[in-house]
């Protein structure tokens, strides 16, 4: 193919690229108010893994399905499944709801992002592929741009158009959608193989779901059932048997396998598979985090957010475009993987030192590093596995590696997320065992004029009003009994001196006999009401000694009135102990429930001293995601020093698939013709342009002994008669 046909195909390549990635970043921007209006954040995980497990299943399908039917019809029916589902996504009522929308998006992605890799795979041979690197950065570079600023603006807009504002998330992929649809029908026109079997391998596909749904459904329940649970070890043996069925059906479909078994003979593309499951689990898992991060602790809106990523979107592009030019020209790969991968875990390692106060500037070094470590293993694992494999089996291999990609990043989503929100409420409660933490949000919550601002309103409702309520009702109720007795006991004494007074009053003649009674009961009254007010007001200033924040009515009733800020500071150093110690003893029975942390939208604002302990818990919990997404990474290094890489291919899958078919034709032709020698047949045996080596006695007339022999069979090559042709 000339330079500008390549241009015009890859032209078709981009519009559909471009509509799946501007969706992965509007989305990704976006997802924290969609999951706080649908009152589901924590559920984000089953949103995002029902995206990628259905796109995960559809690659390989739509890469069998390619290599039998073409590219392009294939991407275009890649397309209209991904409007339609975007469209039914913008109607969710409920997270659940929207996960399955998303799965029927998924079905229509798993045909953007894998057939543009087989299609370029097609028409550039490895090493001119970096040349045309830049155009697909290029797309990534300017969705990754305009992605969070169209996420951010319809994320903070209330309504457009009468609609809720987040919904235009999924509204805006139609016309997108339609403007690639005509964009690849009119520009991307391109040769199709020849097919060997139309069986499809329906069976596999099966396998793969009953593998993968049980194993990513115990890792969202897994902290809901328990890990050991019935319904957990129903899963792992489900998923097992999935596992085990698969291989078996692989086997027995052979080359009509939704993926081959036979691609897994060369060392080269079994070790690229296995470092791009590794890398996907830590990558996605933990970039999916991010976001959220920037959202959270450093209280970015949902646009800055999208912008804030930009270090990682440069290093990614600097990367590949580096590293492409050096394929382009060396054709030496083996470095990248090393290199990708040991700063790709150098980048989550810096992120295991963030803390909720740091700056910026310091997670953009670590988005910096990942997306330079990104930036070298994406095209070089996949341009790896195509040069792995013959022609003929492009499609399957290339959807197979996007593939095995794709499971490590769905498996990386749903654990790592799920790890994400396991751990905060644990660690939220944590960090309100801190003194000093629980000190400052203790102060503000019993601070009137900070606990009913509107701002705070939220935050209180959900994590402190409980705190306060109990704290409150105890304090008061314990203060009021001491008060009760002190005055029971002040009663019983002056009813009891008053009484005593009357009866000496009476023995002394001063009241009379038969008015003692009456005035023994008066006496005894008055008293008991004076001791009353002797005992509350001699008890009422020890107890506000005891708590400043305290009040005793007249009457005895006990009030406390946090108004006063050194009462309200005293009162908050005695209460911190004892919660200190509350909070020690659940070991890491968190009373924060998960549900708690399904709307951060309380954190909007809201005082600092309250958000605190939330965002010190979050960022520990994301500390800890990145410290597993660091291993796991590590393990793909250590692998990525084994990876065999051979010398790059200098011709596309096309100019192979051609050069065979000209050399077919050649042959049939030289058989019909009987001619002694095959068309462009040079002198050491060799068919020009085809680099495939004919026998040695090619051409060669039967010696004259052999010319009354039989038919000779040689290798499968056919020998008859003198003046015979030997042809394969």
């Amino acid at each position: 193919m000339s330079h500008r046909q390549i241009l015009f195909v890859i032209f078709g390549l981009m519009a559909g690229m471009f509509l799946s990635a501007l969706d992965q970043t509007v989305v990704g921007t976006a997802i924290r108010t969609i999951g706080d209006d649908l009152h589901g954040l924590s559920q984000q995980a089953w949103v995002t893994t029902a995206y990628l497990i259905v796109s995960t299943i559809a690659t390989p399908i739509y890469g069998k399905l390619s290599d039998i039917f073409g590219r392009r019809p294939l991407f275009i029916i890649a397309i209209v499944i991904f409007v339609i589902g975007s469209i039914l996504s913008s109607f969710s009522t409920s997270m659940i709801e929207l996960a399955v929308f998303r799965a029927i998006q998924g079905l229509g992605a798993g045909g953007l992002m894998s057939m543009p890799l087989a299609i370029m795979g097609d028409i550039l041979a490895p090493r001119e592929r970096a040349k045309y690197q830049g155009y697909f950065l290029a797309v990534f570079g300017i969705s990754s741009v305009a992605g969070p600023l169209i996420g951010g603006l319809f994320a903070g807009a209330n309504q457009i158009l009468w609609i809720a504002g987040w919904r235009w998330v999924f509204l805006i992929n139609v016309p997108i959608g339609i403007i690639a649809l005509i964009i690849v029908v009119l520009f991307l026109h391109i040769p199709r193989h020849g097919h060997h079997s139309v069986r499809i391998d329906w069976w596999g596909a099966a396998g793969v779901i009953v593998a993968l749904v049980p194993l990513l459904l115990v890792a969202e329940k897994g902290q809901d059932w328990g890990w050991v649970s019935g319904y957990s070890i129903a899963c792992y043996v489900v998923g097992a048997v999935g596992i085990i069925g698969f291989i078996i059906i692989e086997m027995l479909m052979k080359d009509d396998a939704l993926i081959p078994l036979k691609i897994f003979r060369s060392a080269t593309f079994s070790m690229a598979t296995v470092i791009g499951v590794l890398v996907g689990f830590g990558m996605f898992g933990a970039m999916l985090t991010l976001p959220l991060y920037l959202q959270l602790v450093l209280g970015a809106t949902p646009t800055e957010s999208g912008l804030q990523l930009l270090p990682m979107i440069l290093g990614l592009m600097i990367a590949s475009i580096a590293s492409g030019q050096i394929i382009a020209r060396t054709g030496r790969y083996r470095q990248f993987p090393i290199l990708g991968t040991l700063f790709l875990a150098g980048g989550f390692l810096w992120l295991t030192f963030a803390k909720y106060d740091t700056s910026y500037w310091f997670l953009a070094g670590a988005m910096l590093l990942i997306g330079l470590g990104l930036g070298q293993m994406m095209q070089t694992l996949t341009i790896a596995s195509q040069n792995a494999v013959d022609a003929r089996d492009m499609g399957v291999a290339t959807s197979a590696s996007t593939f095995f990609r794709q499971i490590g990043g769905t498996l990386g989503t749903a654990v790592l997320i799920s790890l994400l929100f396991t751990v905060m409420p644990a660690n939220i409660q944590t960090s309100l065992s801190d003194k000093a933490t629980l000190t400052a949000a203790l102060d503000a919550a019993f601070n009137p004029a900070v606990a009913n601002a509107p701002e705070n309103k939220g935050i209180m409702d959900t994590i402190y009003d409980p705190i306060v309520t109990n704290v409150t009702k105890e304090t008061t109720q314990t203060l009021q009994t001491t008060v009760d007795k002190a005055k029971s006991e002040g009663a019983a004494a002056g009813k009891k001196a008053a009484e005593a007074q009357v009866q000496q009053q009476v023995a002394a003649g001063q009241i009379p006999q038969s008015e003692a009674a009456a005035a023994e009961a008066a006496a005894g009254a008055a008293g008991a009401a004076a001791g009353q007010k002797a005992a509350v007001e001699k008890v009422g200033p020890a107890i506000q000694q005891k708590v400043p924040v305290a009040r005793v009515a007249d009457d005895g009733t006990v009030t406390l009135d946090f108004t006063n800020a050194s009462d309200r500071d005293a009162f908050v150093e005695t209460l911190v102990p004892t919660l200190q110690k509350q909070f020690e003893k659940s070991s890491g029975k968190s009373k924060v429930s998960s549900s708690s942390i399904n709307d951060t939208s309380f954190l909007k604002d809201a005082n600092p001293a309250l958000a605190k302990p939330f965002l010190v818990g979050f960022n520990a919990s994301a500390v800890t995601v990145y410290w597993v997404a660091m291993f796991v990474v590590l393990v793909a290094f250590i692998l990525s020093l084994f990876f065999k890489t051979p010398p790059l291919r200098a011709k596309s899958a096309l100019q192979e698939a051609a050069d065979k078919s000209e050399e077919m034709r050649a042959v049939e032709a030289a058989q019909e013709t009987g001619s002694l020698t095959l068309p462009d047949a040079q002198a050491d045996g060799a068919l020009v342009g085809t680099g495939t080596e004919l026998p040695a006695d090619h051409g060669r007339h039967s010696a004259p002994g052999e010319a009354d022999a039989a038919p000779r069979h040689n290798g499968g090559r056919h020998s008859s008669g003198q003046g015979g042709v030997v042809t394969p």
